[in-house]
C-alpha cells in the first residue's frame, strides 16, 4: 500500500496595494488644502514670551463708565519698568533736593524753597502712583490691528492699523539696559494714532517688532 503525496496549496504572494493620496496635515493635525494662508500675528509671536516676567491684570478706573477692556487677550508691561520708573524719579527727586539745599545755604536765597518744594511734591506723587499706573498699561495684538491702552484717571486706547505701520522702532536707555526692557514705537502716517509702548522685555520686543512688521507688509501688499 503506498501513501499518496499530499497536495501542497501554493502559498498566496503578497499583493502590492497601491497608496492611497493623503491630505497634507499641519503640524497641529488638522487637515489643509495645501493653499497658503495669510500669516496672523498670533502665528508668528509667541503670547507666552510677551507674558514672561508681566504684570498678571490690568487695573482699570472703578467707575462704572470708564471704558472696557473688552475681549481678547491683554499684554501688560514687564515688572522691572517700575523699578526704572522709581529709581529715574527719585534720582530727579534728590537732584532737585540737593540744588535747593544748596542755594539756601550757599546763596541764603529762601524763596528757592517754593518751586523746588512744587517739584518735589510732584515728583513724589509720581513716585507713589508709578506702581499702579504701571498696572494700567496693556496692548492686545487682534487681526488686523493693534490696540493700546493706558491711564486710570485719563484713559486712552488706540487701535492702530497693522497696514497703516511706517515704522517699529525700539529704543532703551541705560537704565533700561540695565533691567533688561525697552520701549517698543509704533510710527503710522497720522501722528495722533503713534503708539509708544514702554517697559516690554527686549527679547520680547525685538520678536514682537519682527512680526508686526512681517503683519505689516502683507496687509500692504494685499496677500
Amino acid at each position: 500500500m503506498t501513501n499518496s503525496p499530499e497536495a501542497s496549496t501554493p502559498a498566496s504572494e503578497p499583493t502590492a496595494t497601491e497608496p492611497t493620496a493623503t491630505e497634507p496635515t499641519a503640524t497641529d493635525g488638522t487637515v489643509t488644502d495645501g493653499t497658503a494662508t495669510e500669516p496672523s500675528v498670533a502665528e508668528g509671536a509667541e503670547t507666552s514670551a510677551l507674558d514672561e516676567g508681566t504684570f498678571s491684570r490690568i487695573l482699570e478706573p472703578r467707575s462704572a463708565n470708564r471704558i472696557p477692556i473688552g475681549d481678547g487677550t491683554w499684554h501688560q508691561l514687564a515688572r522691572q519698568y517700575v523699578w526704572v520708573q522709581l529709581i529715574s524719579s527719585g534720582i530727579l527727586f534728590l537732584l532737585v533736593l540737593a540744588a535747593a539745599l544748596a542755594i539756601w545755604l550757599i546763596v541764603g536765597v529762601g524763596w528757592v524753597w517754593i518751586p523746588a518744594g512744587i517739584v518735589l511734591v510732584i515728583l513724589a506723587i509720581t513716585l507713589a502712583v508709578t506702581p499702579r499706573q504701571a498696572r494700567a498699561y496693556g496692548y492686545q495684538l487682534r487681526e488686523d490691528d493693534l490696540v493700546f491702552r493706558k491711564g486710570i484717571l485719563w484713559q486712552r486706547v488706540v487701535a492702530v492699523p497693522y497696514g497703516r505701520m511706517q515704522l517699529v522702532d525700539i529704543t532703551h536707555g541705560p537704565l533700561d539696559r540695565g533691567f533688561g526692557i525697552a520701549q517698543l514705537k509704533l510710527v503710522t502716517a497720522a501722528a495722533t494714532t503713534g503708539v509708544a509702548i514702554p517697559g516690554i522685555r527686549q527679547d520680547a520686543a525685538e520678536q514682537l517688532r519682527d512680526t508686526l512688521i512681517a503683519v505689516a507688509e502683507t496687509r500692504r501688499t494685499g496677500l
